[in-house]
């Protein structure tokens, strides 16, 4: 969870906010946020999904039996595995949920 967490802070820093703005974002104390940021409470599922949803993230509940997978196709743009690659391509799935055109269509 620690790794969660420090994404998030990583996020908020990024984003220029301050704990207690991310926390009136939130409708949260400044306190809950520095004490879910310091380690120094183990925050609920719903106080992190709270404050990823704040910072414009949505956090994603992945079976361990399928990680490996799931980073995979994340790696690989949306492709499918055996997916041809390059300008003839079709559309990755990523880029079909975006609306973006595929390789194959795209102009230039």
């Amino acid at each position: 969870m620690s790794d969660l967490l420090d994404f998030l802070v990583r996020a908020r820093q990024a984003q220029g906010l301050t704990q207690a703005e991310l926390a009136a974002k939130c409708g949260l104390s400044r306190m809950a946020i520095q004490k879910a940021e310091s380690g120094t409470t183990d925050p609920r599922l719903s106080t992190i999904h709270v404050m990823a949803r704040a910072l414009g993230m949505e956090l994603m509940l992945v079976p361990t039996g399928i990680r490996p997978d799931l980073e995979q196709f994340i790696r690989a743009g949306g492709r499918l595995l055996g997916q041809q690659a390059g300008a003839g391509a079709p559309a990755s799935v990523v880029d079909q949920l975006l609306g973006h055109p595929g390789p194959a269509t795209s102009k230039r």
